[in-house]
């Protein structure tokens, strides 16, 4: 493609449920590609099935778009010059080019019923006969017609296929592809109700919006030969298509699903984008991890920048082979992510977690901890468990917790008794005095440092395993540090 055209993509889901992350890789690839060409990113809404329609649908993808940074040009909540942007506000359109295609004999009204229709499946099952429509209205007369409009049926528009030869395409990823025009079926274009079939919409609109690439998922290429036939027919040129590989359930096979199933380690899968936001994971872990599902630029590099994807892109580095979605990938480099922020920025994410599980947490807490959690937590959702004692009373817990390994409940209490007059007594409460004072006092006591501080981490936090102890004891503060192991020194003396 030579500098002067313009590139220009369109992503164009159908709001019939929520934003599912193999759209998301759909839409992330066209983003990346028209970026890295100074083209256009066109979004479309494909709302022409009302039969399964979600209302609830359209607002989860905008928004999941635009946590992914998945910026659009034109359509909902931007316009263009090409718009209308939903489809049910273009039927006139459709109306005007299903009428040329019949006009100009490549396509027919079919007034076949749907009790004839189910009759005919029926017939060619018990048959054992290939499954779909008989042609049956493909050459009715004009007395045949007359007399179907006059028992008043609504009738379909079909697609008059070819039957014979064959038909040819060029897909970027896969090359010349035929297709015996004997295997294409006469479908649907346009429906009784007055709605287009996809495949008359996708090509009207694609053409009417001056998109130069049709980019989209491999499960489309069966239906791919029907497009040549149309843009033909109505003196079209067609767009370059390009179909991406597939994307794996995590075991490697078959397509990564819906419906709900268990990873290796026993969580349940996520599949919808703000499913992956509400569990804690960053966008721009997510969007560093869908580029690389069926895309590399070296194929050893694994993390980039949003600038660099968007340099490095190309469609002839996609592979043809599906990739498999990975969980364990995906945390791996969402908590590399994590750790590569700045403090301050991932405190205030954690300040929102935080505050949204119901504690009164404050940023300035949550920046003297993070520091202390950094490097422990894979999403940010892991914050609650690590930290949620710092801004609520410590849970109960067994306060035989309280003994470690190789003490008793007598040495245990000396040990928490004598940490409590210290730390009450300490001249400078800091994390640094803290440590040092604990080290000697465990010293002090005959007592291995590991166990001496886990009684008193239990007792502060409820926890056998918490941040680091010192930072967390000057976290909470003299006052609140104190209390808890009188609490503890209490509740064990009197088990």
């Amino acid at each position: 493609m030579s500098n002067s055209e313009t590139v220009r993509v369109r992503f164009a889901p159908s709001p019939t449920g929520f934003f599912h992350v193999g759209g998301a890789r759909t839409a992330l690839f066209n983003w990346l590609f028209a970026r890295q060409c100074g083209g256009q990113v066109i979004l479309r809404i494909e709302d022409t099935d009302r039969t399964r329609y979600e209302p609830d649908a359209l607002p989860d993808l905008l928004s999941s778009l635009r946590w992914l940074g998945l910026n659009w040009d034109e359509g909902p909540e931007v316009g263009g010059a090409y718009g209308p942007y939903f489809q049910s506000d273009r039927l006139p359109l459709y109306h005007q080019y299903a009428q040329a295609l019949v006009d100009c004999g490549a396509a027919y009204r079919c007034y076949c019923t749907p009790q004839r229709l189910e009759a005919l499946r029926e017939e060619q099952k018990a048959a054992g006969q290939p499954m779909g429509y008989d042609r049956h209205c493909r050459h009715l007369t004009q007395a045949q017609v007359a007399e179907y409009e006059a028992q008043g049926i609504r009738p379909v528009v079909r697609l008059m296929a070819p039957l014979e030869g064959t038909t040819t395409f060029e897909d970027v990823l896969r090359g010349e592809i035929s297709v015996e025009n004997q295997t294409l079926k006469d479908m649907v274009l346009l429906k009784s109700d007055g709605f287009p079939t996809y495949h008359l919409a996708n090509v009207v609109d694609d053409h009417l919006m001056a998109i130069s690439h049709i980019t989209r998922g491999e499960e489309w290429l069966s239906s791919a030969p029907y497009y040549p036939l149309l843009y033909n027919a109505l003196g079209w040129q067609e767009p370059i298509q390009v179909h991406y590989p597939t994307i794996l359930d995590p075991s490697g096979k078959g397509k990564l699903s819906k419906r709900k199933k268990k990873t290796a380690d026993g969580r349940e899968q996520l599949t919808y984008v703000h499913e992956f936001r509400k569990a804690g994971y960053l966008p721009e872990a997510l969007f560093n991890f869908l580029a690389l599902l069926g895309w590399s630029a070296d194929g050893e590099t694994e993390f980039f920048r949003r600038d660099e994807l968007v340099s490095l892109f190309s469609l002839d580095r996609i592979s043809t082979s599906p990739a498999a979605f990975s969980y364990e990938k995906l945390d791996h480099m969402n908590a590399t992510t994590i750790r590569g922020l700045g403090d301050n920025d991932l405190a205030g994410r954690l300040l929102r977690v935080l505050l949204d599980a119901g504690f009164d947490a404050n940023l300035t807490t949550v920046l003297q901890l993070v520091p202390l959690i950094k490097e422990r937590i894979k999403t940010l959702n892991e914050v609650v468990d690590w930290v949620d004692f710092c801004f609520q009373d410590v849970a109960p817990y067994d306060p035989q917790s309280l003994i470690q390994k190789k003490m008793d409940r007598e040495s245990t209490l000396t040990a928490l008794t004598s940490a409590r007059e210290l730390l009450q007594s300490l001249p400078e409460y800091t994390e640094e005095a803290i440590e040092a004072a604990m080290r000697e006092q465990s010293s002090e006591l005959g007592l291995k440092l590991g166990p001496y501080l886990g009684g008193v981490r239990v007792a502060v936090s409820g926890k056998r395993v918490a941040p680091p102890l010192f930072g967390i004891l000057a976290i909470l503060g003299r006052d609140v540090t104190v209390a808890r192991i009188g609490q503890a020194i209490e509740a064990l003396a009197q088990a």
